[in-house]
């Protein structure tokens, strides 16, 4: 089953439980992939890979909006937020530990033979891609080249 007939399923469940913290990241997840189908041209296939990708902005959204709260004090958009990145997170695939993460960028430098950041972090980025935050890969990146 596509992303999308999963994101159906999962929003008549939610309607029928009255669950609205996941009616409202289903619906604003759909309304992401509807805008991210409109803005693509018509002649070029929409792939399950594409609405990963949209699946992963919406996350990495819900991750800035709950610092931005939480800098803010709001605790009561926190746990709507938090509760909202927890039921999207179950539409990617297993994000890698920092550990993983470390080793697979260890293994990258070995095989480029150099700790020049720019050069590390556009490998890492393309390998790690959607199997792990871009911020955590930066993090390790930069620990492991500087």
């Amino acid at each position: 089953m596509g992303l999308k007939e999963q994101l159906a399923e999962d929003l008549k469940v939610a309607m029928r439980a009255k669950d609205e913290n996941r009616l409202n990241a289903i619906r604003t997840l759909k309304a992401a992939i509807a805008n991210f189908e409109l803005a693509q041209p018509k002649d070029k296939p929409i792939t399950e890979a594409d609405l990963l990708g949209v699946v992963e902005k919406q996350v990495k959204q819900r991750r800035e909006s709950i610092e931005l709260y939480e800098k803010g004090n709001r605790l009561d958009l926190v746990a709507k937020e938090k509760a909202e990145l927890a039921f999207l997170e179950a539409y990617l695939p297993r994000q890698l530990s920092r550990d993983e993460i470390k080793a697979e960028v260890e293994a990258i430098i070995a095989a480029l033979g150099t700790k020049e950041f720019p050069k590390v972090m556009k490998q890492a980025a393309a390998q790690l891609k959607g199997r792990a935050d871009g911020k955590t890969v930066n993090e390790v990146v930069r620990e492991l080249t500087g």
